[in-house]
């Protein structure tokens, strides 16, 4: 309803005081939420996203450590899959991810080498799995091929199989699957496009 001036009535714009001051409190309110939940065990996968050279990336962990990191076109698929696969309790919870989130931040500033948080390696499983711990072997500014990997994971002729490990790795950047080429030295495929691989390849040139 309006007034004789077209404007509001009283009752209306305490309707609309009420949702504002409500909005400026939902900050406030989520972070007691947070705070609560983690208290009483209740938050099983907290996430947040992350802005990044490679467009925006989203970091989910677990009590145990990182246990996803996905390229901006996956976010609501993976969060459905965390869900199903380890807990419908999930957060939106940045605080939670600072320190990954600060690693990656000085990894694509130049500024550092290895990734040191502790990682949930729930998600790989069976050969996939093994190859999937194999990357995190590969030091920074090298790669290998696709065949080379699959010797060091104990099965050399399933390279087939080492392509679908990286390219189903729940890992990336921190579990360097963009450091596995072809044997002729091509770029291969990756999770986050060509452009993403060919920059993170770049960016640990010698």
């Amino acid at each position: 309803m309006t007034d004789s001036t077209g404007l509001p009535d009283n009752t209306e714009l305490a309707d609309l005081a009420d949702t504002t001051e409500m909005r400026d409190k939902l900050p406030e309110l989520h972070a007691r939420l947070e705070r609560e939940a983690a208290a009483a065990g209740l938050l099983d996968v907290a996430y947040r996203l992350l802005d990044s050279p490679v467009g925006q990336l989203l970091l989910a962990t677990t009590p145990a450590g990182l246990v996803r990191v996905a390229f901006s076109a996956d976010h609501e698929r993976v969060l459905s899959t965390l869900a199903e696969r380890i807990s419908p309790r999930i957060l939106h919870s940045p605080k939670a991810l600072d320190e990954v989130s600060g690693e990656l931040d000085a990894y694509f500033a130049g500024r550092r080498t290895t990734f040191d948080v502790p990682l949930d390696r729930r998600l790989s499983h069976g050969f996939l799995g093994q190859v999937q711990h194999a990357l995190s072997d590969i030091p920074f500014g090298t790669t290998v091929s696709y065949g080379q990997l699959a010797d060091r994971a104990g099965n050399p002729r399933a390279v087939r199989a080492v392509g679908t490990a990286c390219a189903t790795n729940p890992l990336p950047i921190v579990v360097p699957c963009h450091r596995v080429l072809r044997s002729d030295g091509s770029l291969g495929d990756y999770a986050g496009g060509i452009e993403a691989k060919r920059l993170l390849l770049d960016l640990e040139r010698p």
